[in-house]
């Protein structure tokens, strides 16, 4: 057995993921090969140290506090190797180069800056580690950028990012904690509006969507406590996440509540990340959404660790 840690920094949170890597492990790799044995989120809120689009000095040191929590971690159990990557809230700064050479250079390790396509790839081959995605339309709603990749013949291509996510909605559009019903339209033009800049959604359109990361697991989770279903859905279809949003505007009280016992990490990205996934089922004519288990730091373990 190998052990192996992957910290994921993020515009909301920074996650250390430890991995326990079968000895018989060999390509083409899959879930059966590693297990997660320590999975520690925490709130580090990144994408509020960006000013005018610098990433500033305060959020350099938050960073460093966080991921020398998460080193110190991953070498008290023995991890045979640490790798750290960076995406939106480090990518789409205008002192990018700067701001991660010296998280680096304080923290003694590399942090890897993921462009769009490599995120969009990563997604891809940590959604299929655990099922087959012959064809349909990958998207991964981050908190500083949502990604769409599409997938034809089980391969993936046309990946792109748009700069906008769940927590960089609520930071720019969103007064308090949940959206009021003013502000969930004016998200739902924003993402619109950045979707217009890809010109043809042609490559994009599917039937099914596949859906990487905590944004469509929270509205599965949400889903799952507001409709007494029992266990957490696989798959939500348009109606379901319209129904979410019916609640919230029929019953705030309800729904708040609901979400603090569903998804309290969430609370105040739930909504907006909801907003994106509806805004792309209409765009691209999807009938549903399939919720994946892994994503971009399972993606990361593949193709960056044990095929390196």
């Amino acid at each position: 057995m190998a052990y192996y840690g992957v910290i994921d920094l993020g515009s909301n949170s920074i996650r250390l993921v430890v991995y326990e890597v079968a000895g018989s492990a060999r390509k083409p790799f899959s879930k059966k090969d590693f297990h997660s044995v320590i999975n520690e989120k925490k709130i580090a809120g990144l994408s509020a140290y960006v000013s005018d689009g610098v990433f500033t000095q305060a959020g350099i040191d938050r960073a460093v506090e966080v991921l020398a929590e998460h080193l110190r971690r991953a070498r008290n159990v023995g991890c045979d190797r640490v790798r750290v990557f960076a995406t939106a809230v480090l990518r789409n700064c205008s002192n990018s180069k700067a701001a991660t050479r010296a998280i680096s250079d304080a923290i003694g390790l590399p942090v890897e800056l993921l462009s769009a396509r490599d995120e969009a790839h990563l997604g891809f081959v940590g959604a299929t580690c655990d099922r087959d995605i012959e064809r349909g339309t990958l998207i991964d709603i981050g908190g500083g950028s949502t990604e769409l990749t599409r997938v034809e013949g089980g391969a993936d291509s046309c990946g792109v990012s748009l700069p906008q996510g769940s927590v960089s909605s609520y930071a720019q559009f969103v007064s308090m904690i949940l959206p009021t019903h003013d502000e969930m339209h004016v998200i739902e033009d924003a993402f619109a509006a950045h979707l217009d800049t890809l010109g043809d959604l042609e490559p994009y359109r599917a039937a099914r969507l596949y859906g990487v990361g905590g944004s469509t697991r929270a509205a599965a989770k949400m889903y799952a406590a507001a409709f007494g279903t029992s266990g957490r859905p696989r798959t939500l279809e348009l109606h379901q996440l319209d129904a979410l949003l019916a609640l919230l505007a029929r019953n705030p009280r309800t729904f708040a509540h609901l979400a603090v016992k569903a998804t309290p990490d969430r609370l105040h990205t739930l909504v907006p990340g909801c907003l994106i996934a509806i805004t792309l089922m209409r765009a691209l004519g999807a009938e549903s959404l399939e919720i994946c288990k892994y994503g971009v730091r399972e993606g990361f373990l593949i193709r960056r660790i044990l095929e390196a």
